[in-house]
């Protein structure tokens, strides 16, 4: 018997200066890590490069794609392969799109270390997803 393959996902951390854009994931209940925030992105689809991806998922989710995007790492569990791409943030929230999800918002580095953030919309703290925040936290001891 063998293991059903993992999905693979591209997704992207965007920043501003020491924030980084995340997504309020829905809560629908067969998703994973509903009502978590998180990073966009999303499926790669069959045939599709994972840098194909991030952009075309980028583009249905917020109405932008940074003019530079990097590959920055892999991370796999058991159900999920996650391409891990980074890029500037180089307009503001105002002029984004939100095309799925509940809310988005740009978290502080205390944010993601507390694990939780506050999404005006629903008027309320959410936690970040697990894999999502390990990703930033991550990616935080790079630059600091």
């Amino acid at each position: 018997m063998t293991s059903a393959e993992p999905i693979k996902v591209a997704i992207a951390i965007l920043h501003s200066k020491q924030n980084f854009l995340l997504q309020l994931r829905d809560e629908i209940p067969t998703i994973l890590y509903p009502g978590h925030w998180a990073l966009f992105g999303g499926h790669i689809e069959p045939g599709e490069l994972p840098e194909q991806a991030v952009q075309r998922e980028l583009q249905e989710e917020i109405g932008f794609v940074p003019a530079e995007l990097r590959l920055l790492d892999c991370y796999d569990d058991q159900q999920v392969m996650r391409y891990v791409f980074c890029g500037t943030l180089e307009v503001g929230l105002e002029q984004l799109c939100l095309g799925e999800g509940l809310d988005m918002g740009l978290a502080t580095i205390d944010e993601i270390q507390a694990g939780e953030r506050f999404s005006p919309k629903t008027g309320r703290f959410h936690p970040l997803g697990i894999p999502h925040r390990q990703i930033l936290l991550n990616y935080i001891k790079t630059i600091r």
